[in-house]
């Protein structure tokens, strides 16, 4: 197995900008330049599986007449003033899109599906030892000529997460794409509808009861999810389990990403059933493929971590907001959906995530950037993992000409030793888990016990429903 890397530069097109653009700049950000702190220098990775061969040309052509005229794609960091009191600015520059399309030259000779995904896997863990070029727009585009078990070829998005946040940069990879049934067209999100019939079914007196008390709780909560965060931002760490890493002696290592795209069509099934969101059903499928995957491989230790009770409440996602997550083997698996909806049933009622923001913009321009990342710090690695979900096109779409089978994002670079992310697209949904090898060695074994636990769930979701 060879692995030969080059750019393509055949027909060098340049989309100039005028000198004044370029001298002027725009600052960063407070959160962009968090994310240039060694702390938190995060990057993004996408992997797109493609159902037919990569046409080169046409990508780098698709790349030149839309994304390189977004401004941040066509605009390089620069530096100026000394160590005490540094200036960062988006500067835009003249852009080849050829310098940021790598191509490798992948010699393999009888290879088979199995070991073509292990190829991905590495070719993307690879990724995450390998800076970004400074000197240049902060993403690369890589385009494999690599028949995998669920894809003919992949293409790989690598964007600096300072870049743009997950939605916004989602929302402009998706405005480069079109349906696949008519090229013309964007591809169209879900959208839930909601219904007002029930809250007229009530009184107004009974209206405005509700109200009031909605908004105690909602003030009671904020303010216990505030307190929770500032403590865990002080000294309240997680339990310490087998999967939580250490990362305060070094945050630069080779992070192990795989993923697994399982039945969007099954969730949907649970969600329905159990009158849930797909968010629920996700965080309870994970809580239930956790469980196992911990029971599997350190009955032992888990043990004597519950030897309290035969639960415990353990491990924090930060998001937007800090999630209690909760380690039990229930005999009953849709335990673990109901105890998942009520957490977050619990958070909707709370602006906790609002308040973080607003705080953590107040911290960084009150403090400056680098004490904001040692707080931030301090919180991310007094908890345990990540954890996000986000929607996707419900029709199938094209990549520049390109059909698309799957996308599986992700992000790495932040003090965590495990991350998942869930991504859905038409009738799939794709896990995507980005993990430390040296914490977590086999994230194979650990996809398995997440599928494996949402076919249980599946099967008791319809037990239930053939018994009422």
């Amino acid at each position: 197995m060879e692995i030969r890397t080059r750019r393509r530069r055949p027909q060098i097109r340049e989309i100039k900008v005028g000198q004044k653009e370029e001298e002027e700049g725009q600052p960063l950000s407070p959160a962009a330049r968090l994310f240039h702190e060694p702390e938190f220098n995060c990057n993004i990775i996408s992997v797109v599986g493609l159902k037919s061969k990569i046409k080169p040309d046409v990508i780098i052509e698709g790349i030149n007449q839309t994304l390189i005229r977004h401004p941040r794609f066509s605009s390089k960091l620069v530096k100026s003033g000394n160590n005490k009191r540094q200036e960062q600015k988006w500067v835009q520059t003249n852009v080849v899109a050829e310098d940021h399309v790598v191509i490798p030259k992948i010699e393999m000779h009888n290879i088979e599906n199995a070991n073509a995904d292990a190829f991905l896997d590495n070719y993307v863990s690879d990724l995450t030892t390998i800076p970004l070029d400074t000197s240049k727009p902060l993403w690369e585009v890589h385009l494999l000529d690599l028949k995998t078990s669920d894809a003919e070829n992949v293409a790989i998005l690598k964007i600096h997460h300072s870049v743009g946040d997950g939605m916004s940069l989602m929302s402009l990879v998706l405005a480069c794409t079109r349906k696949a049934s008519n090229p013309n067209e964007l591809p169209s999100l879900p959208y839930q509808k909601r219904s007002l019939s029930e809250s007229r079914s009530y009184s107004r007196l009974m209206w405005l009861v509700m109200v009031l008390w909605s908004t105690v709780m909602l003030v009671i909560n904020t303010f216990c999810d505030a307190l929770e965060f500032i403590a865990t931002a002080m000294f309240l760490r997680d339990t310490e389990t087998p999967i939580k890493g250490n990362f305060r002696l070094s945050s630069s290592k080779r992070m192990c990403c795989v993923h697994r795209t399982v039945s969007f069509d099954d969730l949907k099934l649970i969600k329905n059933a159990m009158k849930m969101t797909v968010n629920d059903v996700v965080l309870g499928v994970s809580q239930a493929g956790l469980s196992q995957y911990l029971k599997r491989r350190y009955e032992q230790d888990l043990a004597d971590m519950m030897a309290k009770g035969s639960k415990c409440t353990w491990g924090n996602w930060i998001g937007y907001i800090i999630f209690p997550f909760s380690i039990a083997f229930c005999d009953d698996p849709l335990e673990h959906l109901r105890r998942a909806k009520s957490i977050i049933d619990r958070k909707k009622n709370s602006f906790e995530a609002l308040l973080t923001f607003i705080v953590g913009n107040f911290i960084l321009k009150l403090f400056g950037v680098q004490r904001a990342a040692n707080v931030i710090k301090r919180a991310l690695t007094n908890t345990t993992m990540s954890f996000s979900n986000m929607v996707g096109p419900i029709e199938e779409i094209s990549f520049y000409g390109h059909p698309v089978t799957y996308m599986a994002p992700s992000v790495y670079g932040h003090p965590h030793a495990l991350t998942m992310h869930f991504q859905s697209y038409m009738n799939k949904m794709t896990i995507s888990l980005t993990v430390d090898p040296m914490v977590i060695s086999d994230p194979y074994r650990l996809c398995d016990d997440w599928e494996e636990s949402l076919r249980s769930i599946k099967a008791a979701v319809q037990e239930q429903s053939s018994t009422q």
